[in-house]
């Protein structure tokens, strides 16, 4: 059974002739059934890897696959079986029924079911006018119909923006419930504590490429990560961050414990020292 969803290959890709690439020979592939948390500094271009993946970018050199077929060649069979949730969110002046019913009807999978189940969560309705909404309104609402378009791909940038405590929750509610074998998500974001939970995958990018692929469960099965009081000894840790209660604490996991993978500690780990953590996945 082939599990891949999305081929990158060889991408290369700057905004103007003569800029510095912010791609460049770059290859990633996606696996079916994955949480994929892409992480970076600002600049590194996560949010440009999306709009390529997704077919409004078109790639210097190199190209995209989705499901074995070229996305730039935008068929409309591909184009209806993905869905890019940008950063800025930009919606009609209708009603969300008027949305709805203007722009559902272009992707076969679409729920009504679901669509309705996650503005309940968010406690909105159909009869919005999505003109009068504030942004963090329009992302949930944008957000309910790009899960209830049922696409086997979902891109989203930076989601959980503009979204208040309560929201964040029930958007990592509404990921994993609407999650199956047979779909991919990829969230791009600074947040790393609102996805944490949320992943299968951690994708770390640095200038024009990976500095980290590799699973959750890998990563946990080769690191361990531990909370140590202000005053308590430190032995063989690969990497320290001061935390409130003293340091949060990466060490080698040679005896095989169990951890609860801490985003934020790996991914400033890997920035800091992105060969000595590319070593221990080798």
């Amino acid at each position: 059974m082939n599990k891949r969803m999305l081929e990158v290959r060889n991408l290369s890709f700057g905004y103007g002739k003569k800029e510095v690439k912010i791609l460049k020979d770059f290859s990633l592939t996606l696996e079916k059934g994955c949480v994929y948390g892409l992480l970076g500094k600002n600049g590194t271009g996560k949010s440009t890897l999306l709009y390529l993946m997704s077919g409004l970018l078109r790639p210097q050199v190199g190209n995209v696959l989705y499901k074995g077929k070229e996305v730039v060649k935008r068929y409309p069979e591909t184009l209806q079986d993905m869905f890019l949730v940008p950063e800025e969110v930009v919606l009609p002046n209708l009603k969300l029924k008027q949305y709805v019913k203007l722009n559902a009807p272009f992707y076969p999978k679409f729920s009504d079911e679901i669509l309705k189940t996650c503005l309940r969560d968010f406690d909105m309705s159909e009869d919005l006018e999505l003109g009068a909404l504030s942004m963090g309104q329009k992302k949930k609402v944008f957000m309910c119909f790009a899960m209830a378009t049922n696409t086997s791909l979902l891109l989203m940038d930076e989601p959980s923006n503009g979204l208040d405590i309560p929201s964040k929750s029930l958007f990592r509610k509404m990921i994993a419930t609407n999650m199956s074998d047979d779909k991919t998500v990829v969230i791009s974001t600074h947040q790393v504590r609102d996805i944490d939970t949320l992943l299968d995958h951690v994708l770390i990018m640095g200038h024009s490429k990976l500095l980290l692929n590799e699973s959750v469960a890998s990563v946990c099965k080769k690191l361990h990560f531990v909370e140590y009081g202000m005053n308590e000894a430190i032995d063989n840790a690969i990497y320290v961050q001061p935390s409130v209660k003293g340091n949060s604490v990466i060490l080698p996991n040679t005896s095989g414990e169990e951890s609860i993978l801490n985003l934020e500690v790996l991914f400033n780990a890997v920035l800091a020292n992105s060969e000595m953590m590319q070593a221990i996945f080798k």
